[in-house]
């Protein structure tokens, strides 16, 4: 009884370890990097071959890794687009940032993002407008981006179910 205790006491901190969250800021500011990148490689909205500073640090502050089911958070901030269900897709970051750019948002802005998805890119707008309303045509989809996006704090995102 006493060795089985001991070798569990010694596997504690190995449990521990496997199960600490990994480190999403640098992650995500790594993705961040990689988008600045290749807008350096393209020329944006403002003609200027960037993007505007206020995208960049919306991209920087949405935590893409809650917007993606749990199978391929690992993957979360890949620049690349991720399955999220009912065969949709979260869309790849660098498009993302690239169309939040080209739509110039100001804060009195009054959005309307036709197809919610996860909710991520009405998460990115959130911070850079009035207000967002989203409409998703998968119910599930629309409940699930609802909840998200509440739990994570973004009060001026409305999502509604419907066909767009």
């Amino acid at each position: 009884m006493v060795r089985t205790l001991v070798l569990l006491v010694t596997a504690l901190p190995l449990l521990t370890a496997a199960t600490a969250e990994p480190d999403y800021g640098a992650a995500r500011q790594k993705m961040v990097d990689t988008i600045e990148g290749l807008a350096t490689r393209i020329t944006g909205a403002h003609g200027t071959g960037s993007l505007a500073p206020s995208v960049l640090t919306a991209m920087r502050q949405v935590p893409r890794h809650e917007f993606v089911p749990t199978e391929v958070r690992a993957a979360a901030y890949d620049n690349r687009p991720l399955p999220i269900g009912y065969g949709q897709t979260i869309s790849q970051p660098y498009i993302v940032a690239l169309m939040t750019d080209l739509a110039r948002p100001d804060k009195e802005d009054v959005v309307l993002e036709v197809g919610t998805g996860s909710g991520y890119q009405a998460a990115v707008l959130s911070p850079l407008v009035n207000r967002v309303y989203s409409i998703e045509i998968v119910e599930a989809l629309a409940k699930r981006a609802t909840e998200r996006l509440a739990a994570l704090s973004y009060g001026n995102v409305t999502v509604r179910h419907g066909d767009g």
